[in-house]
């Protein structure tokens, strides 16, 4: 899998094959980019890295500022000033991505530091990333979880330089900088450096080992070079105060001659980040190959938690690499909070859970079990220092509240963990928090008015109380789990019986159409609030536009009036946005798991694609990775509820490693998919040879490993179309654990 991953793939502007049918009737509100960048990254590490031009998205690109349509295009080429740390994957941010420490080989002075050079002959794997800039010099940098070593191959030159500037950070468009606030910087032998910015009330420390041994070393303020010394110090830094400010390595070059530079970072000071450089990459000098080989074989591992099987090295690239996007974030930093004494699991990069709660952290749950209940603990932590349960929390002092985005949604995630019983968490603990975080901002409407607005508050809150039940259950507060059940039936607040959406209301980047078929805990009450079944079914249609005309994307900058046409569509935003990610199965709980098959089906084949152009939208730290990968195996998560609902795979044969051991997804009748052919649709299934009649199975199903064969033809059968078979609502007629006795 590793060598089929293409990080390149979501770097620049949607570029995808004309859509058909379905597809072509969706409509892209966000920018049409995928945001991520091509550096190295680790799994789940601290540390990224790559060139830097300063454009949108992440500080890689060639873009302008960008908030919907095609990005204005800032570069026409590839270009790069140096090579910078730890960046966002995928989101749209904007001006909230990091770039901090920039690495500069030159062969020019130092005056010339900000130089654009064309970057040639890129090339990158997981782990590691590669460029020729138009100076001659050849760059190669990998990571470790909290490390970075570079290496340059310089060409013969009389004074060649390895510049470093801890002043910059953010991305060059407007009001995109990152200024420190406070900074010092420190020499400590030929060689040796270290320091440490204050960034967005986030201290950031750096301890750099250079090898060039006969170089000179030097630290420069504003440009000009402090010969012989030895500290910069920085009390108080403001944008109209800023002057650039950095250390240099500088001397002679032969032809080829190669320099090793190896940064380790920390948040807890300069000391811890010489440790973290000595635990990822040994004493040094030449760590580079064996970083790299070691990062190489840490993503082997990961991707390797999932097998798939298909002879289109094109479909296996674009498998491959959405997996290896949805691995990288959030960063995980165990004993790193700088905010907090505490020694457990700290993590930053939630960005935000609004974007991953969905699909990314079921797949977490999934594959890395270990990981997931880390950053569980982690966001209970964050909710006890800084009082709320993140929406997106970064590398800065205080959670990003993104309180429009969603409430409650950490809840979901808490909730699947407990209900599928994995160890590491103290559950009495993380149900004070869970409760406590429900009662603040938006939560405060809910429970003087039975609703908030956005109404799609309304939802969250619900389910959250719902999610906290789980965990209220599982440590026995009966009184908690009563007390939660009417606040959790306040879902239904959020309706217009009169329509069977939403009642109007604002919403956050789509329409109360996007958001009026998510998957609530008590969904057959949700349809007959819709007037049943037919009708259900027949909103659904035309959400997803069948019968429709094909529509127009926005173009660059679109104007307020060609947007509000597009939203005036009520239409599937066709994964280029969170909001709707989930409402292709909400089919099923109407019976039409067929529906569900010709939605997915169109989105897979004509939503993602190979080339730097791949991906509809944001990936949004992998939320949009995840989704083509549990789509493309046929299993969809509920998140919060321990729930996989069931579809036609994309591939003849798949293997996902779990907690269990293995859960296989094996075919008969498969026909390898392509765009415009004929769909796949689920005839009959077993599970480890039982029949199988129910189109969903609970996470500790999946969890505990099996084999589901899954019977495909070109046309629909009566499988999963009969109530009991539905999947589970929570005020239905059985049970769910007494469903799970009676089926397969």
């Amino acid at each position: 899998m590793l060598e089929r991953v293409d990080p390149f793939i979501g770097t620049e502007v949607t570029d995808l094959p004309a859509p058909s049918g379905l597809a072509a009737t969706w409509w892209w509100p966000k920018p049409q980019v995928g945001n991520t960048h091509p550096g190295a990254a680790y799994p789940l590490g601290m540390v990224s890295a790559c060139a830097y031009s300063g454009a949108y998205p992440t500080g890689y690109g060639r873009y302008e500022l960008s908030t919907e349509g095609v990005p204005a295009t800032m570069h026409e080429r590839q270009v790069a000033s140096g090579f910078t740390h730890f960046q966002q994957s995928g989101t749209g941010a904007i001006r909230k991505y990091y770039n901090y420490f920039r690495v500069t080989p030159m062969l020019e002075p130092l005056d010339s530091l900000g130089t654009l050079w064309d970057v040639l002959e890129e090339e990158a794997e997981p782990g590691w990333y590669a460029a020729t800039l138009a100076s001659g010099i050849r760059c190669e940098v990998t990571v470790g979880p909290r490390s970075a070593v570079h290496r340059y191959t310089f060409p013969a030159h009389r004074d060649a330089r390895l510049v470093v500037d801890l002043s910059l950070g953010g991305l060059a468009i407007p009001y995109g900088a990152t200024i420190p606030l406070r900074a010092h910087l420190q020499a400590l032998t030929p060689g040796v450096a270290q320091g440490e910015i204050v960034v967005e009330g986030a201290p950031l420390s750096v301890h750099a080992e250079c090898d060039a041994d006969q170089w000179r070393q030097m630290l420069w303020y504003d440009r000009r070079l402090m010969p012989g010394g030895t500290r910069l110090d920085f009390d108080s830094i403001r944008p109209t105060t800023l002057r650039p400010f950095g250390l240099m390595w500088a001397g002679p070059t032969e032809p080829g001659q190669v320099v090793e530079l190896r940064l380790g970072f920390s948040l807890r000071g300069e000391e811890q980040a010489r440790k973290n450089l000595y635990r990822d990459c040994g004493a040094g000098p030449g760590s580079f190959d064996t970083r790299r080989a070691a990062t190489a074989q840490v993503w082997r591992d990961h991707l390797g938690t999932i097998a798939v099987d298909t002879p289109s090295a094109e479909r296996e690239t674009i498998f491959s690499t959405a997996l290896y996007h949805s691995l990288l974030k959030p960063c995980l930093a165990r004993g790193e909070s700088p905010f907090w004494p505490a020694d457990g699991p700290f993590a930053f990069d939630i960005s935000t859970m609004w974007d991953i709660y969905r699909t990314q952290l079921p797949l977490l749950t999934t594959l890395v079990p270990e990981r997931a209940v880390e950053l569980a603990e982690a966001l209970v932590h964050i909710c006890e220092e800084e009082g709320n349960l993140p929406i997106g929390y970064r590398m800065s002092r205080g959670a990003d509240q993104f309180s429009r985005q969603g409430s409650a949604l950490a809840q979901t995630f808490l909730a699947d963990l407990c209900q599928l019983g994995l160890p590491g968490m103290d559950w009495e603990w993380a149900l004070v928090h869970m409760h406590n975080d429900l009662r603040r901002m938006y939560g405060e409407d809910f429970l003087l008015r039975g609703e908030a607005h956005p109404v799609s508050h309304t939802l969250d809150l619900a389910f959250g109380y719902w999610c906290t039940s789980k965990v209220a259950e599982h440590v026995g507060d009966r009184a908690l789990v009563a007390q939660f059940a009417p606040l959790a039936a306040q879902w239904v607040n959020a309706f217009d019986p009169a329509t069977g959406l939403l009642k109007d209301s604002t919403f956050y980047e789509g329409g109360r159409w996007n958001y009026s078929f998510r998957l609530v805990h008590d969904m057959a009450a949700r349809i007959a609030l819709a007037g049943g079944d037919e009708a259900f079914v027949a909103l659904l249609d035309r959400f997803f536009g069948f019968g429709a005309a094909p529509v127009s994307q926005p173009g660059v900058r679109p104007s307020a009036g060609e947007m509000a046409r597009g939203y005036a569509l009520d239409r599937f935003e066709g994964l280029n946005n969170e909001p709707d990610m989930e409402a292709p199965w909400a089919y099923q709980y109407a019976g039409r798991p067929d529906r569900t098959a010709e939605v997915v089906h169109a989105a897979l084949n004509h939503q993602f694609g190979t080339g730097r152009g791949g991906l509809p939208g944001n990936d949004d730290s992998g939320g949009l990775s995840s989704w083509y990968v549990w789509a493309s195996l046929g299993i969809f998560p509920v998140a919060g509820q321990n729930l996989f609902l069931l579809n036609a795979p994309s591939f003849r044969h798949a293997r996902v490693s779990v907690g269990g051991g293995t859960f296989e997804i094996a075919t008969a009748g498969f026909t390898e998919p392509e765009p415009g052919g004929p769909v796949q649709y689920v005839r009959s299934a077993r599970l480890d040879g039982v029949p199988l009649e129910r189109t969903w199975l609970s996470g500790n199903e999946v969890h505990a490993g099996g084999t589901l064969l899954l019977e495909l033809a070109a046309t629909p059968s009566d499988w999963g179309t009969a109530v009991a078979h539905r999947p589970p609502s929570s005020a239905g007629p059985t049970p769910l654990s007494a469903e799970m006795s009676s089926s397969p």
